[in-house]
């Protein structure tokens, strides 16, 4: 999937949408994510030792991937991830203006650069 655990990202379509949260979860064999504060859904729990009075808690939902796309931290606009192979990694960039989506580009894919004496 091209959205990672960590991202900025912006519901385009459903009953959230305009709405932006941070991806928690990602469920890559749904291609679904679970954002924060976002699809938050009802869930009733019956008086227990731990909750003596029980209640209601509002837990998130996930959302289907492609009703989701990446905020650029660069440009600040929604975007969709286009990628840039290198000679020593594949990072991800925003279509929009170029820019880098990955914090560590060399340590997400686990390639080490090599030492070269000059």
């Amino acid at each position: 999937m091209k959205i990672k655990k960590g991202d900025n990202c912006m519901v385009i379509s459903g009953k959230d949408r305009g709405k932006s949260g941070v991806v928690e979860r990602v469920v890559t064999k749904n291609s679904k994510l679970v954002l924060t504060g976002i699809n938050l859904h009802k869930h009733h729990l019956k008086p227990s030792r731990k909750n003596p009075h029980g209640g209601i808690m509002n837990i998130p939902a996930p959302l289907q991937s492609s009703n989701v796309m990446v905020v650029c931290p660069h440009c600040s606009r929604f975007t969709r991830v286009a990628y840039k192979i290198t000679e020593n990694n594949k990072e991800r960039i925003c279509r929009k203006c170029q820019a880098n989506l990955d914090v560590n580009t060399s340590t997400s894919l686990g390639i080490k650069e090599k030492n070269v004496k000059s």
